[in-house]
């Protein structure tokens, strides 16, 4: 269905001409069997519903027989499909949206698990039962596990102090690291802070000193209206709290006042910190309301509690096992057939098969025999592969690709399409192999236990751009689970013993390696290099993670080991890459190395979260140093955390572990691990796997579920408004589509939904009243709401949201990422380039939020404004300096000629080394405080635009002559103003440099995300190139100097380009 098309069948949709006088015939089923059919307003809440009900069924039989209404509530299938509770009675008929308008009246007496269960399902997307019906035993002992953890996790809440609490629910967002210019921002060494006084109106500033703590501040406060209104209380300054006005953001602790975030964004924007100082009892009582939910959380009996694990029996089971590395016969499998092969009927088909550990191939790839077949394909055929199992490695994953082989000519002819011409093809003697499904699946269990028997694999269909010898190795491991049409392989493992085999636990490995190094000769020199072989190694190791290494490096590498872990131990991932996975005593002695190298500091392991590094230990050493991460520094990593718990094969790792564990400790990092695990939940491949973690969170965050229903509720209300608008704009003006847009946010089922919630974007925000009249829709094509609210800070500007459907948002969301850590590692190089990287997250499939600017223009707005001719306007290199002007008297005008300067720096080589693309005066914009910044990030990595095959940006990034212009204060021989620019622009490119190696990872590591500009490490290498890794500092400055230098020369392309931009939009408008 398009997007512009709402279901005409969904009766919950305002647009619905099902109840379009806003009645729905809804069916009442009563406890004594009656059944009454009501017409009740869909925006009606549940309470007055059941009161309509109660006054109708007065006048049917067996009234008498009904208790009190209090004793009753109704109960409904949802749109989940699972029987929900209405317990909530304030909430609408329409936002509950049951799947038919079916209510059932029930008693009070229902199983409160059920609930929660219920609950939980709305909140995730995903039905409980799902998970289930799966009767999947990894699945359930998985469940089972973090469910301990979650309630114990709900234990340890209870009797929190009210501090602990709020430390836990609001953390405190601070940046240790003291920028090296901010004395110059202060008064004669001073911050001047405002604080008020909740529930009163007094409200004084201070002058303090930046490293005073917050109780210094309170008990300043106390005193200072103490004094003024003359009393002489003793008032504890520990029973008060400072609260940032307006946001649900605490400032409390031992810690400076300048190491706050918020007061740190004040000083350096030059603007007046407010506070208000809250009393205790106000914060307890949050507390204590918590509690209540927890506590009955916790006393509540579920009747679906997953099964306890098997009692020990295990351990005469254990003894009928047998290890793997005792079975000496190479790994077979049967290829049984093939199923629902789309394929022609005169093609012949075949399939490739590999064993895989991450993406390094353990030995050659099989091919089967080729044969036709119309809807099967039977092979019966054993494919023998070159490796014993005893060196099949933990992780190894088994590959297949069904390949269908025609001849070139009669595929030209043929009408019937196979794939897309874009997939890999094999060519061979006049024939064409075409890709028609792939599919993997683990060599051992999720217990470690080598699979055997039957196995049949329903395979996928979407290939991606670059294979491994025509294989998918970085594809999932689950197997497609629309099984209905999918092309099925059905498959035998070989047995190989009576016995179940196991891979060896830990203490076994450890003492196979101990065995190996006690047969070695020398064991003291063994794995040591003199000093002709260091420079060598050096050379080596400072090679960034896309230099492919040679086979005589990597046996240099593994001989050298020792070396590499006491002078080296940043090598480990090259390291890791140098192991020969397919020989069991390289990785015995490989995993007794990793027990004595010393702990990586976070931003280096993150690369062993990537594809390369299955195994599982390596998995877990790298999580072990994360640990080390402050919960900031986290939050700046989970989008790629997130995004490579898809490379874990099973659903218990290390990783998912750290996770839930990390975001349970902190509602900040539960928030944002929320969505991004939510906005996914809808992909098959992850859908289980992200859902169980979701529920996990859920019942471990009681508390924490009814802020985030608030906001799925708001998102969906969102979603609807903009599905009307789409379909009201094909036959209406913009201005009633407008107006049609506030008629139905006045609605109370609409202000409701989004008023008085924490944003998704940050929960420190509180989006409080709709400011209607604000609101508005964009006219680009999916519409998207610019939604407006009063901030109820004192003299604070709106807060505006942007909500998009239909677009994916996550490329954005990366690239803003990203912009944030350069700004964080040019602060902590003492260079703040004052970036403005806005808050955006996708929050479900093509949707999510952007966070509004405020007091911001495009260049096109601005240049537009000056201008009678849109033509002419473009080239108008007053404009922007004089709007600066319009806002900026005196002093603030070299303040905001200053903050654009440096924020024109930072953004002139962030965009260069990200290569982000289609730059025109509507996606530049400029703060009234002078800040510039970038939006929409649709092509990145060089992934110009083009026009009848010509790039239509020639430019490495975009400096323009009005932009110069403002540099120079407005001076056209002002060299001093623009070579300090110039200075800004290497050191900040220097500086970038210098950390090339977690760029190229966090980009590595988003590459299971599925971005239509991120599908390989091609992609990646445009940053190898950008940043000139592999050349010296010299060689790498005098490249970007000359981009510089080009920069400036072409500006002109860019102001003819922005020309014609400039007239398409008023020629729209």
């Amino acid at each position: 269905m398009p997007p512009a098309m709402a279901d005409i069948l969904d009766i919950w949709a305002v647009d619905s001409q099902i109840g379009a006088d806003g009645l729905i015939s809804v069916d009442f089923l009563l406890p004594t069997g009656t059944y009454i059919n009501l017409d009740v307003p869909r925006d009606a809440t549940i309470s007055h519903i059941k009161q309509l009900l109660w006054k109708q069924a007065h006048s049917y039989p067996l009234f008498h027989l009904l208790m009190e209404i209090d004793s009753y509530m109704f109960s409904c299938v949802n749109q989940t499909a699972v029987r929900e509770e209405l317990e909530d009675e304030t909430r609408r008929l329409c936002d509950v949206r049951p799947f038919l308008p079916v209510l059932k009246l029930v008693t009070r007496n229902c199983d409160p698990g059920e609930k929660l269960d219920s609950k939980i399902g709305v909140l995730i997307g995903k039905g409980l039962h799902e998970f289930d019906a799966l009767q999947d035993p990894e699945v359930k002992e998985f469940r089972s596990k973090m469910r301990r953890i979650s309630e114990e996790k709900l234990l340890s809440l209870v009797g929190l102090s009210w501090v602990d609490w709020l430390n836990h629910t609001y953390p405190p967002e601070q940046e240790p690291s003291i920028p090296e210019n901010f004395q110059d921002k202060l008064y004669g060494g001073n911050l001047v802070v405002a604080v008020h006084f909740d529930k009163c109106q007094d409200v004084f500033s201070f002058q303090v000193s930046p490293n005073i703590n917050p109780v210094k501040l309170n008990e300043l406060a106390i005193r200072k209206r103490l004094t003024i209104h003359g009393k002489e209380d003793e008032v504890d300054p520990y029973d008060y709290v400072l609260q940032i006005s307006g946001r649900l953001e605490y400032i409390f602790g031992d810690h400076p006042l300048i190491q706050f975030q918020y007061i740190r964004n004040c000083v350096m924007n030059r603007t007046l910190p407010h506070l208000t100082l809250v009393e205790c009892c106000s914060i307890k009582k949050m507390c204590d309301q918590e509690m209540i939910a927890i506590e009955a959380a916790i006393n509540r009996k579920s009747s679906n509690f997953p099964l306890p694990l098997p009692p020990k029996k295990t351990r005469t089971v254990t003894l009928l096992t047998q290890s793997v590395w005792d079975i000496s016969y190479p790994f077979k499998i049967i290829l049984f057939k093939g199923n629902k092969l789309n394929t022609e009927e005169t093609a012949k088909v075949h399939v490739r098969a590999g064993l895989f550990h991450g993406t390094e191939l353990l030995c050659k790839p099989i091919v089967s025999a080729e044969v036709f077949g119309r809807s099967e394909h039977i092979w019966s055929e054993t494919l023998e592969f070159e490796i014993n199992v005893c060196d099949l490695p933990r992780m190894a994953r088994l590959c297949f690709a069904i390949y269908a082989i025609m001849d070139k000519m009669k595929t030209k002819k043929s009408t019937k399409t196979i794939n897309p011409p874009k997939y890999q093809t094999i060519r061979k003697a006049g024939k064409v192999h075409y890709p028609v499904a792939w599919v993997n699946t683990m060599v051992f269990d999720f217990k470690g236990q080598l699979k055997s028997g039957d196995l049949l694999l329903h395979s996928w269909t979407s290939f991606p751009d670059e294979l491994e010898e025509m294989l998918n190795p970085m594809g999932t491991v689950q197997t497609n689970p629309y099984t209905e049409n999918a092309t099925a392989l059905h498959i035998t493992f070989q047995e190989y013993s009576k016995f179940p085999i196991y891979y060896p636990p830990f203490d076994k490995i450890l003492e196979k390696a101990a065995e190996i190094a006690k047969s070695s000769e020398n064991v003291g020199m063994a794995g040591r290099g003199g000093k002709k072989f260091y420079i060598e190694l050096k050379e080596i190791m400072e090679r960034d993670p896309l230099t492919q290494l040679c086979e005589n490096e990597m046996d240099l590498i593994w001989t050298l080991r020792y070396d590499c872990r006491e002078n080296f131990p940043q090598s480990l991932p090259k390291l890791l890459l140098s192991v020969k996975w397919n020989k069991l005593e390289d990785v015995a002695q490989l995993q007794a190395l990793l027990q004595i190298w010393s702990k990586l500091p976070p931003r280096e392991a993150l690369e062993l979260l990537d594809f390369n590094y299955p195994d599982q230990y390596v998995r877990e050493y790298a999580v072990g140093c994360l640990k080390q991460m402050s919960d900031e520094e986290l939050s700046q990593y989970l989008l790629q955390l997130v995004q490579v718990l898809k490379y874990e094969p099973f659903l218990d790792c290390a990783l998912s572990q750290f996770l839930l564990e990390r975001a349970l400790a902190n509602r900040r990092i539960g928030q944002i691990l929320f969505w991004h695990l939510r906005s996914e939940v809808h992909i098959p491949a992850v859908s289980v796997q992200f859902g169980v973690i979701l529920e996990a969170y859920c019942r471990g965050s009681i508390a924490h579920m009814k802020v985030l229903s608030k906001q799925v509720e708001a998102l969906n209300k969102l979603k609807t408004l903009n599905s009307l608008i789409k379909l009201n704009s094909i036959k209406q003006s913009k201005t009633k589509g407008k107006d049609a847009m506030h008629t139905c946010l006045k609605q109370n089922a609409y202000r409701e939904a989004l008023s008085d919630l924490q944003s998704p974007l940050n929960p420190s925000v509180i989006l409080s009243e709709l400011y209607v009249e604000k609101c508005k829709y964009m006219d680009s094509k999916m519409k998207p709401l610019w939604i407006v609210y009063n901030n109820k800070m004192f003299g604070g500007d709106l807060v505006g949201i942007i909500f998009k459907n239909g677009d994916d948002l996550r490329q954005d969301m990366l690239t803003l990422q990203i912009l944030r850590l350069m700004d964080l590692l040019w602060k902590e190089a003492g260079l703040d380039l004052r970036m403005l990287p806005y808050g955006c997250l996708a929050t479900g499939d093509h949707s999510g939020l952007i966070e509004a600017v405020s007091s911001s223009e495009t260049i096109a707005d601005i240049q537009l404004n000056s201008s009678n001719v849109a033509a002419a306007a473009a080239f108008n290199k007053d404009a922007l300096l004089n709007w600066l002007k319009e806002y900026n008297l005196g002093d603030d005008l070299d303040r905001a000629i200053e903050e654009f300067t440096l924020s024109c720096a930072g953004y002139c080589v962030a965009t260069y080394v990200l290569g982000i693309g289609d730059r025109h005066s509507d996606n530049i914009m400029v703060r009234k405080n002078g800040q510039l910044f970038h939006i929409d990030f649709g092509h990145i990595l060089g992934n110009f635009k083009s026009k009848f095959g010509i790039k239509r940006e020639r430019v490495p990034f975009i400096l323009t002559y009005d932009f110069i212009h403002v540099i120079q204060q407005g001076k056209t021989g002002n060299t001093e103003k623009f070579g300090r620019f110039r200075q800004c622009c290497e050191e900040a490119y220097l500086i970038l440099r210098r950390h090339g190696n977690l760029f190229i990872t966090l980009f590595a590591l988003m590459l299971t995300a599925g971005l239509p500009e991120l599908t390989s490490v091609k992609d990646i290498q445009y940053l190898k190139d950008s940043l000139a890794l592999g050349k010296s500092e010299e060689e790498a400055l005098k490249q970007f100097k000359q981009k510089f230098d080009e920069a400036l020369r072409e500006s002109w392309t860019t102001k003819v380009n922005w020309m014609a931009h400039t007239v398409r939009k008023d020629y729209r408008s």
